[in-house]
This record gives structure tokens, sequence and C-alpha cells, in this order.
């Protein structure tokens, strides 16, 4: 699991989720969601929460050290759903890693995408997951990249 997170947050999820909104002093402050222009309010590399508001403001080291949880929290969320991650290919799981941290567990535990996964039918998991880049019901380009880099991790 190590090696998959350590996948995830170098090939996928940093370059994805960018660190957007440093300001001049180092400080990371909070934008708002791109989908929507408003909820939920994100920070750092993709953090949202009920503590990040319009407002909130942090360190990059504060952003990294949440990062790193939220990658272990999904890491383990995941398992719990799917456990024959475990045994997958550490590139696998870090694509599954990366689109569960950015779709979220609740819709990955009723998604198409989960079964396939479940059932060993990568190729059809490839299929599923390009078909997760949209957001508020319009196609986003960078969601289409992320989806389709992921989509390559599964090979």
């Amino acid at each position: 699991m190590k090696e998959a997170i350590k996948i995830a947050k170098d090939l996928l999820v940093v370059p994805f989720e960018g660190c957007a909104k440093v300001l001049p002093n180092g400080m990371v402050a909070a934008y708002p969601d791109p989908g929507s222009n408003g909820d939920p309010y994100t920070i750092g590399f993709g953090t949202t929460g009920p503590d990040v508001t319009p407002t909130t403001v942090w360190s990059m080291a504060e952003c990294e050290k949440r990062l790193e949880a939220h990658l272990i929290h999904f890491a383990t969320g995941l398992i719990k759903l799917s456990p024959r991650l475990v045994s997958a290919a550490p590139r696998r799981f870090a694509a599954v890693l990366s689109w569960a941290y950015n779709c979220g567990l609740g819709n990955y535990r009723i998604s198409t995408f989960k079964r396939r996964i479940d059932s060993g039918d990568w190729a059809g998991a490839r299929e599923e997951c390009v078909k997760w880049n949209k957001a508020r019901g319009r196609v986003m380009r960078g969601l289409t990249r992320r989806r389709e880099a992921e989509a390559l991790m599964m090979r």
C-alpha cells in the first residue's frame, strides 16, 4: 500500500490537483470548486471539508500533511470496500486511489467502476474510469486528462 500511495501522490494526485492559490508569502488560500465556482471550497492538493471555507489559509507544510493523511484515509477505505486491491499491482492501486481521492469513496462504493475492479476486470475498469470526467454534468478537460492517466496506470 505504501508504494501505491507514493505512486498516486507523485504521478497522479499532485500533478492533477496541483496546489493553487499560493500567496506571495508562501501561504496557501482556499479557492472555490472549479466545477461549481463555489462549494466545496478546496485548499492545498484538493483538500475539502467543513474546515475549508473561503477564508481558510494554510502553510504549505499543512497542505502536505493533509494530503498524506487523506491518501492514507482513502487507501484504507478502498481496502475495506475492495479487499482484493491489496494484491493488485501498485500502479493499479495508485490509479484507483487517485480516482477515489477525486471522486470520493461514496461514489466508488456504488460505481460500476468498483464492480469491475472487484471482479478483476481491469479492461472494464479502465472503460468505466474514463466516464467520470464531468463536474455538475459538464465535461471538464482536466478531469478527462486525469481519467485517461488513471486508465493508463490500470493496464
